[in-house]
């Protein structure tokens, strides 16, 4: 055991940091430990793979010191970082502008020691779709490979039959693709798929226009779609589908949820909207009466009757109040628009 002691003074020859590292690997991996040697540098795992070789019986004692050493040393940390660019991304990303962080993600991908494939992997199956689509078939079956099951399933069932099929069987070829190709495929694909700009805005042009129209007056918006009309009417007809507003309650909005979405309004609110509405809008206020409880809309009708002419603005202001109580709960997930494509 020349050379291999923790000190010459208690009578153990000296051993080094490397060796002391693969004393406590070795004890960690007889005890069950999941050590994450992999994600260690290869020339580090290589290293350390030939010390555990090198060593072959540890006294208990120079064992037990070896072990009080090392955790000293973790007891004497006060604050420990992440390893590795790829590891200070995924702590900050959350704090980091968008173009900052996807710079950081190339920096990150083009590393020698990040795995590209653990990001791809995170997508979402619509940003991968168009690689599997565009890439020549040898390349997508590298790609499924490397996916979860499911999420190939899922990607796979979204492609033409013929091309589908070729990738499947291509994906039976792909055993003897060597490592390091893998590798830059990964790279190059993440490099692809993260260069796609970043979106100033959350959603289109169809749907803000259209959740501006929402709350415009009526005269406004029939305006300004008549405007649309003229300039593009194929915009235009997206944004009139795009649009909710009381009138299209009866066409969107299932009778079962009726209940629900009267209980997130103040009912001094909904008597000036049901009492105000007159043309279109008079069949939505009939829709909401007639899917509550008879005894509640008898209670409203009664008020409505006592409450007398309401000015136009009030109403379309307590409607608008009724919309976007709709709309917040259609966000939320708590009630579902009902979709009507014939709805102009």
């Amino acid at each position: 055991m020349q050379g291999m002691g923790l000190g010459a003074d208690l009578g153990r020859p000296v051993l080094s940091q490397p060796q002391k590292a693969a004393i406590i690997v070795r004890l960690l991996v007889a005890e069950g430990a999941n050590i994450p040697i992999a994600s260690l540098p290869e020339e580090v795992q290589t290293a350390l793979t030939e010390q555990i070789a090198q060593l072959r019986m540890i006294d208990r004692d120079t064992l037990a010191a070896v072990v009080e050493e090392f955790c000293d040393s973790l007891e004497a940390v006060g604050l420990s970082f992440p390893d590795g660019l790829d590891g200070a991304l995924s702590m900050l990303e959350a704090h980091l502008s968008p173009p900052a962080a996807s710079r950081l993600r190339r920096m990150a991908a083009s590393s020698s020691r990040a795995d590209p494939w653990e990001r791809i992997s995170g997508l979402a199956v619509e940003q991968i779709l168009p690689v599997i689509e565009e890439e020549s078939i040898e390349v997508a079956a590298v790609v499924l490979s490397k996916l979860s099951v499911s999420k190939a399933a899922e990607l796979l069932s979204k492609l033409p039959g013929e091309r589908a099929r070729r990738i499947a069987y291509a994906v039976s070829l792909t055993g003897n693709v060597a490592p390091d190709t893998v590798r830059r495929i990964g790279q190059a694909l993440f490099l692809q798929l993260d260069s796609v700009p970043a979106k100033e805005f959350d959603s289109g042009p169809v749907e803000r226009v259209g959740a501006i129209l929402n709350f415009s007056p009526a005269n406004t918006r029939d305006e300004v779609l008549k405007g649309l009309e003229e300039d593009d009417a194929t915009f235009a007809e997206q944004v009139r589908k795009a649009i909710f507003t009381f009138t299209n309650i009866p066409a969107r909005i299932d009778a079962r949820d009726i209940p629900k979405v009267l209980r997130s309004v103040d009912q001094a609110v909904l008597v000036k909207a049901l009492a105000g509405a007159t043309g279109a809008n008079a069949k939505s206020a009939e829709f909401i009466l007639s899917n509550i409880s008879q005894r509640l809309a008898t209670s409203i009708r009664d008020e409505i009757a006592g409450l007398g002419k309401v000015k136009e603005k009030d109403a379309e202001e307590a409607m608008s109040t009724i919309v976007a109580a709709i709309r917040e709960m259609e966000a939320n997930g708590e009630i579902f628009l009902v979709a009507n494509d014939e709805e102009g």
